[in-house]
């Protein structure tokens, strides 16, 4: 009998409270054997409520524990600003990890990283999420399959009813952006990552942010022309004013084209547009949650060698990108990339 995966969690906050703790505590061949997080009231909490007997309020206590020469994996849900040194104090102990996203702040972050998990022969894998969603996948397979022609366009936006007011992601030095590194840099993830990840030529960007030297955007405006001639956008704002949030993502191909949530897809079949979207039965999980169990399972086959690991140098080209979205925000002016 194969050995449980013993996984510690660092950071209990939201996304952990709604993913990482309901699905790891449910997998099978997973051990949930630590929450490390600075607030030790709500760590211990969380710890006794399901089950899991550790519980520290420093990363170096946890990586410096008894416990720790036994752990396999630690992901690592903290704030963003914290992504990077946490993931390095990791990698340092040579434990496996799974990291929110963004990897990290800056490209020179996303390389320290990749250099350090090749030093500690270590793998790391970001929670790029919706790549794992199901009716992602099934689109995947519409585009690298040929049947739509070629990617021409991606159009994407979220427009969200709410934004924080207070913690750490209203703060730009924690945060590291507001609502674009929130809510877009994940469908500018998927757009690359559906697209093969072309080339990035040139991106421009318009942002509304509030004053002083900690505000974070409320609303960003994208457009990133990719080689040989993908054009894509991105309309994300934390401000809307409406009845209920929105999300959209659409693909425009040469005979076909394709959006999310639900999945759809018309193909042109003898000249005329056609309705191919697969059917099946619904899933008993949201979205959300599917795309979380997908994306851990995936993380587990991973390390018990199940799956064929690849580093994850595909966020050096998503990270320039976000650098480019937000220094054409300040300037006010095209970046060539």
């Amino acid at each position: 009998m194969t050995d449980p995966v013993r996984v510690a969690l660092l950071g209990a906050g939201a996304i952990a409270q709604l993913a990482y703790l309901p699905v790891l505590g449910k997998m099978r061949g997973v051990e949930l054997v630590a929450i490390c997080d600075s607030d030790g009231a709500k760590a211990r909490a969380l710890a006794d409520r399901l089950g899991i007997p550790d519980v520290f309020t420093d990363i170096d206590d946890l990586l410096e524990s008894d416990e720790s020469d036994a752990l396999d994996a630690v992901v690592v849900a903290t704030p963003t600003h914290l992504h990077e040194p946490h993931v390095l104090s990791v990698l340092a102990r040579k434990k496996h990890v799974l990291c929110e996203r963004p990897l990290a702040l800056t490209v020179r972050g996303v390389e320290r990283i990749l250099s350090a998990a090749t030093r500690a022969d270590r793998k790391v894998v970001v929670a790029n999420n919706h790549r794992f969603r199901s009716d992602v996948q099934a689109l995947d397979r519409f585009l690298h399959g040929g049947e739509l022609g070629r990617v021409a366009g991606i159009r994407a936006g979220a427009y969200h009813t709410s934004r924080p007011t207070e913690g750490w992601r209203s703060r730009r030095a924690e945060a590291g952006g507001g609502v674009f590194l929130e809510h877009g840099l994940l469908l500018l993830d998927l757009a690359l990552w559906l697209a093969d990840f072309p080339e990035p030529e040139r991106v421009s960007a318009q942002m509304d942010r509030g004053r002083g030297a900690s505000a974070v955007e409320d609303s960003m405006l994208v457009h990133l022309q990719c080689a040989p001639a993908l054009s894509c956008s991105f309309d994300i704002s934390w401000s809307y004013v409406g009845e209920e949030d929105r999300w959209w993502f659409e693909v425009l191909a040469s005979r076909g084209s394709a959006r999310l949530s639900p999945l759809r897809v018309v193909k042109s079949l003898n000249g005329k547009p056609t309705d191919v979207s697969p059917t099946g039965a619904a899933a008993r999980d949201s979205v959300f949650i599917q795309s979380y169990r997908a994306e851990l399972a995936h993380f587990i086959a991973l390390l018990r060698g199940e799956s064929k690991y690849e580093a994850p140098a595909d966020q050096v080209a998503v990270t320039r990108v976000l650098e480019a979205v937000y220094r054409s925000a300040e300037d006010g002016k095209e970046i060539k990339l």
